[in-house]
């Protein structure tokens, strides 16, 4: 295997654990946050917004409502702006979101890559059982495109967004697992087993953000591209690629399964076999590999920055409302 791409896998599995550790403490942040309003005498930290992004389905809201009103609504419009940006990087730069930046998706990679350690291998389905699991988070994603993107209309919103309900969004979702209960844990148990023995299994079967991500990325101008004349059929591609692409029978890698994760690239003895490409009109540019994440990462925080600049990241509930319905919450 050729040394100069292996540092690609190397480069990656570090960002992903950099951002799994800022997820975790972001989360421990807001947990804290949260605390206090519940009475419990811990000191009152700065709500981190950064939470918001957990809640795509706000996003997804706030999207609209933002299209056909001109405005972003206050109450969780971090959420917006994660939403809008994890777009756009999807468009220019394929699922970079899903491959380098989601910690559920690092997490899934550690399980399944545990389950190799186990098992010895990982197990795969017959194409047409294959097929059949992958549909469910393109129905997933249907139904909340239809219920959002069509059902709801601007002023159903608006009644939304002033309700308890989704004042509270952020803390009902941490609850979920800060106060889990035992279909939840089960729920996640078998999660976790099918991780282990398939391949990113709720990614690949059941996330639809990140189906939906998928379907925008096949529109952008970024793909992973192979020379023919520089490859030696080794299989090496296809073999590591965790998306379970063809790699090695494909010119052009254009499937909404690919992640953009360079593990083929990084695995693959010939430097030149495969590469980066952006069509821009009829003409592609090759990238060097290394610079991709540099790229996902700039656009990442240069779109974050831009709504912190607009005023468009800290949430406008007042903590006169945290102290009305937290302790409420907590008493369910």
């Amino acid at each position: 295997m050729d040394g100069q791409r292996t540092y690609i896998k190397k480069i990656r599995y570090t960002v992903q654990l950099a951002f799994l550790a800022f997820t975790l403490f972001i989360g421990y942040r807001f947990y804290q946050f949260v605390l206090f309003f519940k009475g419990l005498h811990h000191p009152l930290v700065d709500r981190p917004s950064s939470v918001d992004a957990f809640l795509p389905i706000s996003g997804l809201m706030s999207l609209k409502y933002f299209l056909f009103t001109g405005t972003v609504e206050p109450i969780h419009p971090a959420a917006f702006v994660m939403f809008v940006t994890i777009v756009i990087t999807s468009l220019l730069l394929k699922k970079g979101f899903c491959g380098w930046i989601c910690p559920v998706g690092t997490i899934a990679q550690y399980f399944w890559m545990a389950g190799k350690k186990i098992f010895g291998k990982n197990f795969r389905m017959s194409d047409h059982a294959d097929l059949a699991v992958r549909s469910l988070k393109y129905i997933l994603m249907g139904l909340f495109l239809l219920l959002i993107g069509v059902i709801m209309t601007p002023n159903m919103m608006v009644l939304f967004f002033m309700s308890d309900y989704y004042i509270t969004a952020d803390i009902m979702t941490m609850n979920v697992f800060a106060q889990m209960s035992s279909l939840t844990m089960w729920v996640l148990i078998v999660l976790a087993a099918l991780s282990l023995l398939y391949k990113n299994f709720w990614c690949r079967y059941l996330c639809p953000y990140g189906a939906h991500l998928g379907l925008l990325s096949g529109l952008g101008p970024m793909r992973i591209s192979r020379t023919e004349e520089e490859c030696l059929r080794c299989g090496s591609c296809t073999k590591s690629c965790p998306s379970l692409l063809n790699v090695e029978k494909k010119d052009v890698v254009s499937s909404p399964e690919c992640c953009a994760c360079m593990t083929c690239i990084s695995s693959c003895p010939s430097p030149e076999a495969l590469n980066i490409t952006f069509k821009t009109g009829r003409t592609s540019r090759t990238f060097k590999p290394y610079l991709y994440p540099v790229f996902l990462i700039l656009l990442f925080y240069i779109l974050i920055g831009l709504g912190m600049v607009a005023g468009k990241w800290h949430s406008q509930i007042s903590y006169e409302e945290y102290k009305r319905i937290i302790p409420s919450i907590s008493q369910r």
